[in-house]
């Protein structure tokens, strides 16, 4: 793999009469991405990038595929060299720089390289210093079979191990990343457990959701704990060992340590530059508390568009419109755009299934005290009659008194990302549940439905909205056996898949003609209705409230049930011999 050389500065070159000079600290998505613009916005500027690591512009997010061998080759991570960016854009670009203090008063930052160090001055200044791996206070997490999973160098190492016989991995944090690097290993035929403190993998994801990502990963022969904490790695001579909290031990020829990231902040803090928990505050043009300086990317504090929480959002599109933004801010203030406050909304493949998010989840709605519904729909990625139909698994949460659309989550084989991707748009557009019933979007029997999913989800969120639809969760459960009648309505074979002890079992077809069944099994009891995946069960709904009962339907049916419980589906459910067809 290639990597390019620069010639360290020795001292502060004399600027260019009456040019800006724009200093950037980092590269990659936020500092390149400002970079190329204040170059189309001013050719006269003289545009520094610092940037202390080998590579200033490379595809972050591509570094799994290298290591489970999708992308081959090291240097098609490499998206640009200070060569490539001097010529295109006469960006003085120089690697292995890094800045180790920042004069605010004076408007010069310290850089250190391997020759010596210099202060450098500037006009106005971007922070784009990114984030590193957080490192738990684990024992032993100074093992050489301990890696990271965040450079080009880190794919690299990593793929070398692989390639040099590891056949035994553990990943420690089961996000993002973490998953991204479980399936690669995996597809390179290592393997795999993956250790997640929380309650189940893809922690952002709703747990019902969670629990899909969790059997795929299984189907790929990855070993999930999820729930524990790994509290030390005993090194060996051949391998090492990861105890867990729970007392299991785990033997590992690599370890993958993915448990989060923390802003590489301490210097601009100790600079004088505000932060709060690590990350530097901003305005919303990306102005730090210090007169000249802004940042973007990992590295900054950002406010939930959904629900106003305050948190780093570390992902790369986010970054690389601040850093487009920024430098709007600093050539042409009077009319640059605000930064957008960000979604969060993020994606990922493991194995055969996508999984992804957008806005706010149930976690941070219930944190920020804001009152919502929850929409589960079962839809098929396009018209069923046409080959290859599979179903999608949504989760819409919207407001509880608007119907504003707050975050959405899907997870499928096909046609997820399409559906998140309008649903973020929703979201960033402040519709409201009912406004998506009247979204035009492309339809033909390969693509969709003639009411796609996301019409479905405004009708279905509608019907919720004026009272039509009165939906019970799966979470409720417990509550509902206790103090209510459980109705089934599928068939007689779905049945006998797997149902609640003690529901009655009607099919909605029949259940016009048996509604003193009910009333008799009810003795005034509410009516818990539920089906496959609560198509059916809405309409015995409607039936049921129109014959005078207090009913409601079982949001997602049997579907997000099986999901919710997880592992415990099969000593929770009823099992009795199959019905014959």
């Amino acid at each position: 793999m290639s990597t390019a050389a620069t010639t360290p500065e020795p001292r502060e070159q004399a600027r260019p009469e009456g040019a800006t000079r724009i200093v950037i600290v980092g590269g990659v998505a936020g500092g390149m991405s400002c970079a190329a613009r204040a170059r189309r916005l001013d050719e006269s500027a003289e545009i520094v990038v610092l940037e202390r690591g080998a590579h200033v512009s490379f595809a972050n997010c591509g570094l799994p595929y290298h290591v489970g061998d999708e992308i081959h080759d090291a240097d098609r991570l490499l998206v640009q060299t200070p060569q490539s960016l001097r010529a295109a854009l006469d960006l003085d670009v120089r690697t292995g720089h890094e800045v180790t203090a920042v004069d605010v008063e004076r408007q010069s930052v310290r850089v250190q390289t391997s020759e010596g160090a210099f202060d450098l001055g500037y006009d106005a200044l971007v922070l784009a210093p990114g984030a590193r791996a957080t490192r738990p206070p684990i024992e032993g997490l100074d093992s050489p079979r301990v890696r990271t999973l965040r450079t080009v160098e880190d794919a690299v190492a990593l793929r070398g191990l692989v390639d040099d016989g590891a056949r035994r991995a553990v990943v420690l944090g089961a996000g993002f990343i973490g998953l991204e690097a479980a399936e690669a290993l995996a597809h390179r035929g290592v393997d795999v457990t993956i250790v997640e403190l929380a309650a189940h993998v893809l922690p952002p994801l709703e747990h019902e959701l969670a629990h899909l990502v969790t059997q795929e990963l299984r189907s790929l022969g990855v070993t999930v704990r999820a729930g524990v904490s790994a509290t030390a790695i005993e090194p060996g001579d051949d391998q090492d060992v990861v105890v867990l909290a729970d007392g299991t031990r785990i033997d590992a020829d690599l370890v993958v340590l993915s448990v989060g990231v923390r802003p590489n902040t301490e210097v601009f803090e100790a600079s004088g530059i505000e932060c709060e928990r690590g990350a530097i505050v901003v305005d919303e043009h990306g102005r730090t508390s210090a007169d000249k300086v802004w940042a973007v990317g990992d590295a900054v504090v950002s406010t939930d568009a959904v629900t106003g929480l305050r948190r780093p959002v570390p992902l790369a599109g986010p970054a690389n419109r601040a850093g487009r933004l920024v430098a709007d801010d600093i050539l042409r203030p009077g009319t640059a755009r605000a930064i957008p406050t960000p979604l969060g909304t993020a994606i990922v493949r493991v194995g055969a299934l996508t999984a992804a998010t957008t806005g706010a989840n149930r976690a941070a709605l219930a944190l920020a005290g804001r009152a919502f519904r929850t929409l589960h729909l079962h839809p098929l990625q396009h018209a069923g009659y046409f080959p290859g139909a599979s179903q999608m698994h949504l989760v819409v949460h919207v407001d509880a008194d608007s119907g504003l659309v707050l975050g959405a989550q899907g997870v499928g084989h096909d046609g997820v990302d399409k559906r998140i991707d309008v649903l973020a748009t929703a979201i960033r557009s402040h519709l409201h549940i009912g406004d998506l019933i009247d979204l035009d979007l492309a339809y033909s029997p390969p693509y969709g439905q003639a009411k796609d999913a996301v019409n479905l989800a405004g009708m279905v969120g509608s019907n919720v909205m004026d009272g039509t639809l009165r939906l019970w969760y799966a979470e409720d459960l417990d509550q509902v056996r206790q103090e209510a009648l459980l109705l089934d309505t599928r068939t007689a074979q779905e049945y006998a898949t797997g149902h609640l002890p003690g529901s009655l079992h009607i099919p909605h077809t029949e259940l016009r003609g048996r509604l003193d069944e009910v009333r008799e099994a009810a003795q005034g009891r509410p009516v818990r209705v539920l089906c496959a995946s609560g198509v059916r069960s809405a309409i015995a709904h409607r039936v049921l409230t129109q014959a005078g009962f207090d009913s409601a339907s079982l949001s997602g049916g049997m579907l997000t049930l099986r999901a919710a419980l997880g592992d415990r589906a099969g000593h929770a459910l009823v099992t009795p011999e199959l019905v014959p067809a």
